[in-house]
């Protein structure tokens, strides 16, 4: 059988269900990416502060 040419049309449900996924997939990053790049952030952030602030020396 002799393939079309161009897209395939997609019907309302199909197009519901893929704007339904996208926006769980939205709603994702930003309950799981974001605070976790924000954790290795603050992580490194206190990590380079703690290693380069100076030594108190007594003398």
């Amino acid at each position: 059988m002799r393939q079309l040419k161009g897209k395939t049309k997609e019907t309302s449900k199909q197009k519901k269900e893929r704007k339904k996924e996208f926006l769980e997939i939205k709603q994702r990053v930003f309950t799981y990416v974001l605070p976790t790049i924000a954790a290795v952030f603050a992580f490194i952030v206190a990590y380079v502060y703690l290693k380069t602030r100076p030594k108190n020396i007594e003398y």
